[in-house]
């Protein structure tokens, strides 16, 4: 069995005083699609922003590649590799999608997808319509695609995206998945933090219940009904 992608062992986070992440522990496989499930402040974002370094962790170890990078600076943690998709966009909206696009590029990766505009505007045909709009006349839909593909432009071996259907039209949701599923099949690891089960169910190999800071269960996908009774 290869290594995973990223091990995850005894995290802990804090903020300021508040302990928030109690001892999270999982991996993802390379390749796979993992989903962090729990309810609005679970600590799944915590979780994401411990790993891409925007929360340093108090303990605990975040291995990513084969290299602990738990205490690793945001930037520093990119360049490695990982790409992270935050809840809230920030995209720049006085710059138009292919300026986004620009923003957001690193060199290729040995083994991983070199990904350019055209690439992305395959991946994502609404964003190629719009290729020369600034960020601030799109819908929320049309923003959260560009915030992927802007991460994706940074050629990353592991995508972490934050709540990738919250608030979007099902229409979207549904092309959102299309994407992820396409990423994996190019061999990019995703790891999603999501409250939604159906977007989960459908693009997720395994998923971890993040309950109070903690984890509640992990496995399989298809296995989650049987491990955790009552999860919505």
């Amino acid at each position: 069995m290869p290594p995973p992608m990223l091990q995850v062992d005894g995290l802990h986070s804090f903020y300021g005083r508040a302990h928030i992440l109690h001892g999270v522990s999982f991996s993802v496989a390379a390749g796979a699609v993992l989903v962090l499930l729990g309810r609005n402040g679970a600590g799944k974002s915590t979780v994401l922003k411990s790993l891409i370094g925007l929360v340093r962790p108090a303990r605990g170890v975040v291995r990513f590649a084969g290299e602990d990078v738990a205490g690793w600076p945001p930037q520093r943690i990119a360049r490695a590799g990982m790409g992270y998709v935050p809840e809230e966009r920030r995209i720049f909206t006085d710059l138009t999608v292919l300026e986004n696009l620009e923003v957001g590029r690193q060199p290729a990766r040995e083994g991983r997808p070199a990904w350019t505009a055209e690439a992305l505007f395959a991946l994502f045909p609404n964003l190629a319509e719009l290729r020369h709009r600034t960020g601030g006349r799109m819908s929320g839909g049309e923003q959260q695609m560009l915030t992927i593909a802007r991460t994706l432009m940074g050629n990353p071996s592991l995508l972490l995206l934050d709540e990738p259907s919250e608030g979007l039209a099902p229409v979207i949701v549904e092309q959102m998945a299309r994407a992820i599923l396409a990423l994996k099949a190019q061999g990019v690891t995703v790891l999603l933090a999501e409250q939604n089960r159906h977007f989960a169910e459908r693009v997720a190999d395994t998923a971890v219940v993040i309950e109070s800071g903690a984890v509640l269960w992990s496995g399989a996908m298809a296995a989650l009904d049987d491990g955790v009774a009552g999860i919505a």
